[in-house]
């Protein structure tokens, strides 16, 4: 899958600057930026208080806050400068986005304290596009920006969110800012940058939807993978995953996981649930391997990192898995692991481990 973030964050800045040099003549101050409580001057500087912060945190690699630093305006800055000052802090997110590498990650609070470039970016445009549209609507100008960059911050930040029949409405109306057919209205959002389970040689990558739409299409997900990979259960894995998430039931930490080697940053493998905890607290685990890759406890290291993980959530009591009876190398994995057999029929042997 081609990192498109940089891109879009490009694109994005271009959208909102398209339509801010539409009102230069406006008193931006004198007007409320749509549904917020702020001046549409104030929401445009803010646009470019995100961006800053959020190159600064990618680029700086911060790890438990926000890089500690403040930017601020020169006194009488008029509505064509506030532009340029967009766009150069777009222009500088952007190029943090491009030269990262794919492992970086730097702070962010929501959900799981950290995010990647692509989380980066996705971030920048959403706080571009909703604040734009709120702009737009304080000055009473339409806007409509094009349709991936609205496509590219569901599909990467609001995997819990089901796509609806258009990603721009549907973007309204996960941020508050508008309504769909037959859904409530938002009141209370957060987006999801995708949750990392580390373990010693190991980190457990939460897949997002579009990384599992490009995984069923055949293509690499954004992972490096290691020769041979993906194999053919991540990409089936990924497949139930993208059904979920077209469905409106997606829970992304009971997803699918990359299994990616801290020493050089490629994927061996996925891992993951079959779907959300039942009434029991019991959920099923299912997991594979690319073939050069096998023989070194990558699994099984794997496999007890993201049981520790789930067991100690509320909602899950037990996790279970079934192998088929000639798959003795799956069997001692999850024996290595601490799962125990519990029984054995037609399907195949159950083993279990639970609190």
């Amino acid at each position: 899958m081609r990192a498109w973030g940089g891109e879009r964050v490009s694109e994005a800045v271009e959208s909102c600057a398209a339509l801010l040099r539409t009102a230069l003549d406006r008193d931006w101050a004198a007007v409320n930026a749509g549904r917020v409580e702020w001046s549409c001057h104030t929401t445009a500087f803010h646009i470019a208080e995100d961006l800053i912060a959020y190159a600064a945190n990618l680029a700086g690699r911060a790890q438990d806050d926000y890089v500690p630093f403040e930017i601020t305006l020169d006194e009488g800055t008029g509505n064509a400068d506030l532009v340029h000052v967009i766009e150069a802090t777009g222009a500088l997110l952007a190029a943090a986005v491009r030269t990262a590498p794919r492992e970086a990650r730097g702070f962010h609070p929501y959900p799981f304290r950290s995010a990647n470039r692509e989380g980066f970016a996705a971030m920048g445009i959403a706080e571009i596009l909703a604040h734009t549209h709120d702009i737009a609507e304080g000055l009473g100008l339409p806007y409509e920006p094009p349709a991936a960059l609205p496509e590219f911050v569901l599909t990467q930040i609001f995997p819990h969110v089901q796509p609806g029949p258009d990603y721009w409405r549907t973007f309204l109306w996960a941020t508050g800012r508008g309504e769909l057919p037959g859904r409530a209205p938002v009141t209370e959002w957060r987006w999801h940058n995708n949750l990392v389970i580390p373990a010693d040689r190991l980190t457990l990558q939460g897949i997002t939807p579009a990384a599992a739409r490009d995984l069923v299409a055949g293509g690499d997900g954004g992972f490096e993978w290691t020769e041979g990979g993906p194999f053919d259960g991540t990409r089936e894995a990924s497949s139930f995953l993208l059904k979920a998430y077209e469905g409106g039931v997606h829970r992304p930490e009971f997803g699918v996981f990359a299994l990616v080697r801290r020493e050089d940053g490629r994927a061996v493998g996925g891992m993951g649930f079959h779907g959300v905890p039942d009434e029991e607290g019991r959920t099923e685990i299912g997991y594979d391997l690319v073939e050069s890759a096998r023989g070194n406890g990558y699994a099984t290291e794997a496999l007890r990192a993201l049981s520790q993980w789930a067991l100690a959530r509320d909602d899950v009591r037990t996790i279970f898995a079934t192998i088929d009876r000639d798959n003795l190398p799956s069997q001692a994995v999850v024996t290595r692991a601490g799962f125990r057999k519990v029984s054995d029929d037609e399907e195949g042997l159950a083993y279990e481990l639970g609190r």
